[in-house]
């Protein structure tokens, strides 16, 4: 596994729990802790591994860097577009943080303190994954009529908004436009519906650059207690998005991915109900799947230098 061109190091050992920080332990997710500095929040992002919704015991060495990494590159070039919750003068704050707990500082993000809305704001520019099952049974994408006779991984007519609910376990649920503006208010749903179609515009030329297809992604947003609206969690990483190579794409069945789909594709051929306790992970699933997430990063951020 070639990890000489990364400008940051990858850890020898997974770092499954993030110990010993003096800081209050205020959310853990599947993938990120995240804790309260008095005047900001640290979000760190470990190694742990889940699929359908459970966390594997095995965790991918370097996998938090990578996506923090990504993150950071496009936080910096979403701020053209729309304000996001990384504090002023991020930069020397990690470094100063590293200092202290040098295993935290390319895994993490020093972040504002803001409200999360109850939406996950979802784009879609090609039929895959969830969306390819709703057509296949309806015709429609969710609550979009679509042409007849679209393949799975067909590219879709225009990128579409499709809103899901939050939940804090299991699967996020799809949710009509029209509720989502009931949910948060009309006026912020369009300026979130209007932001993300933006961003995703945007991920979608650099990813071009890159020989690369955003196929679909989703963004969080919060708000300060002014009201103002920030981009926040993480942005454009391959678990929060699917990329696809551009070369060999073929519309009529599934594309490879920079994703865990290589352990979601190996635990499927397992008799195994997708409930805990999970099987284990073989080494060449685990090799396999960090290789992917380094040639994200490295396809995503070396392909798109000096622009």
């Amino acid at each position: 596994m070639n990890t000489d061109s990364l400008p940051f190091p990858l850890p020898a050992e997974p770092l499954l729990q993030v110990q010993g920080l003096p800081y209050p332990l205020v959310a853990s997710g599947k993938v990120r802790d995240v804790f309260d500095l008095g005047d900001a929040l640290l979000m760190v992002a470990s190694d742990r591994v889940s699929a359908f919704d459970v966390i594997m015991h095995e965790g991918l060495a370097g996998k938090g860097v990578l996506l923090t990494q990504i993150s950071l590159y496009w936080f910096a070039r979403a701020a053209a577009i729309t304000p996001h919750h990384l504090v002023d003068e991020h930069a020397a704050r990690i470094v100063e943080l590293g200092k202290a707990h040098p295993e935290l500082e390319h895994r993490s993000m020093i972040v504002k303190k803001l409200k999360p809305l109850p939406i996950e704001a979802v784009v879609r520019g090609y039929l895959s994954g969830s969306g390819w099952k709703a057509y296949q049974e309806t015709g429609k994408l969710f609550e979009y009529r679509l042409p007849k006779g679209l393949q799975d991984s067909s590219q879709l007519p225009k990128a579409l908004f499709t809103p899901t609910t939050k939940v804090a376990s299991g699967h996020d649920m799809p949710i009509d436009c029209a509720d989502a503006g009931k949910l948060i208010g009309e006026e912020l749903f369009q300026r979130v519906h209007d932001l993300s179609i933006a961003l995703y515009q945007m991920g979608v030329e650099r990813a071009e650059a890159a020989n690369l297809i955003l196929a679909d992604t989703k963004f969080e947003f919060g708000l300060d207690e002014a009201g103002e609206l920030y981009l926040i969690d993480e942005i454009l990483t391959p678990d929060s998005s699917r990329y696809w190579p551009r070369e060999g794409y073929a519309p009529g069945g599934a594309q490879p991915s920079f994703d865990k789909q290589f352990v979601r594709d190996y635990l499927e051929s397992l008799d195994w109900d997708k409930t805990p306790p999970p099987p284990a992970l073989p080494e060449a699933v685990l090799a396999g799947t960090l290789q992917r997430y380094i040639e994200a990063y490295t396809t995503i951020v070396s392909n798109n230098e000096g622009e």
